[in-house]
């Protein structure tokens, strides 16, 4: 059976050897057993493998350690909890906690989106929210409202729901024809008008006019919801071209439709602001959250819920559930005190604030990077970046991978690959110093693999 090499005694970890039995997701499980990447504990930026070595994380776990690795107080809160209250049913019954991080995040949010229902991951976010639009417009007498419109290299997590809307070719063409009656917009990216762009690009706000002629193909009385990311972060940082979302509220609101914004990436201050949505001054129907609301720290998702919509499920007799839907660990205790001790560091280390402060120093740190071998783009927005490099002669991936191997095995720094695209998201916590550390390897990762 494939094994692991073993650790030095300095290492203080405890190595497997035998890799085979954990079928790993989202990663090429023979290759990695082959080689694998070990970490074995994590502290700020820097997490330490099982071999010893010391690495900068650039990718903040993987988009949600925004307060970083580890942190004190957020440990000793899941600690405390853990000792007083391990697990209470959230069906017909709740803990304080629940109710407290439930304002909290609520006050954080735009507008009216005064109400948050919990979950587990984004995944999960990603489905509620698809059901509680369609749950609505039955409830108002609407319910040929089925329709859902996702985009083209949109990522919404693999829930069946989230897969559907989605439009990331390999994590659809596996599961057969998914969700009925689905149907996408256009990506927002084209290299030839936005390569190299710092923040949002200049050039396609028009494509959300897309959205007018599929209302014009399957008539707005069978669409119920459209659901995008104002940063598309999994296909490899797509930022929403300048007034794309303004536009895609207003068609929205002309026909009825309910607007979704997936943030599990940008929420919690990805982009500056605690929500994209303030960022781009745009109200969606729904917010859909999850990673950096813990740091990562314990699994957490939930939707934020404008007031009109929560009110229309509250009618009928009081007795009866408003919403035929929940989860078992849905806002469970600690992942409620991991919630509430992030939002205390993201408040007293005014981590939001850090992140809009950074965002052009980020952006032209990475920037730099322009004009080494295979680059054939590059786009920055709030604390995150994307590289394209040029496909490997053997096939599409073949160098990302290699880029991700050569950053863990010798440049001492994790990065994300999404086909040939390195992505960079450090924690909010990053300092001009680490942000030139994260650029240095990482143009040494890029020569060595071009």
């Amino acid at each position: 059976m494939p094994a692991a090499e073993t650790a030095p005694a300095n290492a203080s970890a405890v190595v497997p050897n035998d890799l085979e039995p954990y079928w790993m997701p989202f990663t090429a499980n023979r290759a990695f057993k082959r080689s694998p990447r070990l970490v074995v504990r994590a502290k700020d930026m820097r997490v330490t493998t099982a071999d010893g070595r010391t690495l900068i994380d650039a990718i903040a776990g993987m988009w949600c350690c925004n307060a970083g690795h580890n942190r004190d107080p957020i440990v000793a809160a899941i600690q405390r909890q853990a000792a007083e209250l391990d697990y209470v049913t959230a069906f017909q019954h709740s803990h304080p906690a629940a109710f407290e991080l439930a304002g909290r995040i609520a006050a954080l949010a735009p507008g009216d989106l005064d109400h948050v229902f919990f979950c587990n991951s984004g995944s999960e976010a990603v489905d509620t929210a698809l059901k509680i639009a369609l749950a609505y417009h039955t409830i108002r007498g609407q319910g040929a409202r089925t329709r859902l419109i996702g985009r083209e290299r949109g990522y919404h997590g693999v829930g069946f729901g989230g897969i559907s809307v989605g439009g990331i070719v390999p994590n659809r063409k596996m599961f057969g024809t998914l969700l009925a009656g689905v149907d996408h917009l256009p990506t927002t990216y084209d290299r030839e008008r936005q390569a190299f762009t710092k923040g949002e690009p200049e050039w396609g706000a028009h494509l959300a006019d897309e959205l007018e002629r599929i209302v014009g193909l399957h008539d707005a009385s069978t669409i119920a919801a459209v659901i995008v990311e104002p940063m598309a972060g999994s296909t490899g940082v797509l930022p929403a071209p300048k007034g794309y979302l303004q536009r895609l509220r207003q068609i929205c609101d002309r026909h009825g439709l309910l607007l979704i914004f997936d943030e599990v990436i940008t929420g919690f201050g990805r982009l500056g602001p605690c929500f994209a949505a303030e960022r781009y001054g745009v109200l969606p129907d729904m917010i859909t959250f999850a990673k950096g609301v813990t740091s990562g720290t314990v699994p957490m998702g939930g939707v934020l819920v404008r007031k009109g919509i929560f009110d229309a499920f509250m009618r009928g007799p009081e007795h009866v559930v408003e919403l035929f839907h929940g989860y078992t660990y849905s806002a469970h205790p600690l992942a409620c005190a991991a919630g509430l001790a992030t939002l205390d560091l993201y408040r007293d280390e005014k981590l939001f604030e850090r992140a809009t402060a950074l965002e052009q120093k980020f952006a032209d740190a990475v920037m730099s990077l322009q004009g080494l071998p295979g680059v054939l783009d590059i786009r920055t927005v709030g604390l995150a970046a994307g590289i394209d490099l040029a496909p490997h002669p053997d096939g599409p991936g073949k160098r990302g991978y290699a880029a991700m191997d050569e950053g863990f095995f010798r440049q001492d720094a994790i990065v994300r690959v999404s086909g040939d695209t390195i992505a960079l998201s450090p924690s909010l916590i990053v300092g001009e110093d680490e942000i030139g550390e994260i650029v240095e390897k990482t143009a040494r990762i890029i020569r060595a693999v071009g």
